[in-house]
């Protein structure tokens, strides 16, 4: 009987230090993990200053980042919604706003970036007033992208646009529409690939970047933003705003080695506004 005491309790002080060690072990593994900022960003020029300037920046002070490159613009906003990622990095305002309000999400802008301004293309034009009675304009399908939009059409002098009227549908807003424009409503990130179906496009800065179809098609106008409404954020989720992550994060993007790559990597079409 004692010699079988003995081994139980041999037995329950290796499986106590075993546990023990397993503790010690996971802690190292989530201290570990806790020095890892994951951040989703569109392609360009969003996951490109990130990847090229703020990961070697962040690994200077011992953070090593993650960036996840989406193609669109609602999954990044729920990843940080169901904490799948510290941050995003891609948005406006006004976007966050609309999906806050319409998905029920808990986001929050934390460091103003850039701007990347809209512009009109064309891949038969070569001048606004070549565009025709009845053309077909494709335009972002997203609340906040559309009216945007259609105010850079009103800028334009293509139509004219009370946003005020824009009640159940953005396009309840334009007013003028002397050319019978046709606005065809496509997802933000679809409007370049539809090029070759319509007569211009109005397309949003970092998927004409991406696209590059500023190689392929004729710049007729360039949006000139409301720089409060339309400049890029880093995002996350509430109540994380001041977490060391995400101060690290802010510190990093906000530096003058970001300032400079965005002024010649991109000039006029991105514009930094720290």
């Amino acid at each position: 009987m004692n010699k079988l005491l003995k081994v139980l309790a041999t037995g329950a002080l290796t499986l106590s230090l075993v546990a023990c060690g397993g503790g010690a072990k996971d802690s190292g593994a989530a201290a570990q993990d806790d020095k890892t900022i994951k951040v989703g960003a569109t392609a360009i020029p969003h996951a490109m200053i990130l990847n090229d300037v703020v990961k070697d920046t962040l690994a200077e002070d011992g953070w090593t980042l993650e960036v996840v490159e989406f193609s669109d613009y609602v999954q990044p906003n729920t990843a940080v919604e169901e904490g799948e990622l510290d941050a995003n990095y891609f948005q406006t305002k006004g976007y966050l706003d609309d999906q806050n309000e319409s998905r029920g999400m808990h986001l929050k802008e934390v460091a103003g970036i850039h701007y990347e301004p809209m512009t009109i293309f064309s891949k038969e034009y070569k001048d606004l007033s070549e565009i025709k009675d009845g053309d077909t304009i494709a335009i972002p399908n997203d609340t906040d992208n559309e009216k945007r939009a259609l105010v850079v059409a009103d800028a334009a002098g293509l139509i004219k646009y009370d946003a005020e009227k824009a009640v159940d549908s953005p396009l309840d807003g334009i007013v003028e529409n002397k050319l019978n424009i046709k606005f065809q409503e496509v997802e933000a990130a679809n409007v370049p690939q539809v090029n070759d179906d319509v007569n211009a496009l109005i397309v949003n800065g970092n998927y004409a970047l991406e696209s590059k179809i500023k190689d392929r098609a004729n710049n007729l106008f360039v949006e000139v933003p409301d720089i409060a409404a339309r400049t890029n954020y880093v995002v996350v989720k509430e109540g994380n705003e001041n977490s060391e992550k995400i101060q690290a994060l802010v510190k990093a993007i906000t530096s003058d080695k970001v300032k400079a790559y965005i002024e010649e990597n991109y000039g006029s079409a991105v514009v930094c506004v720290f």
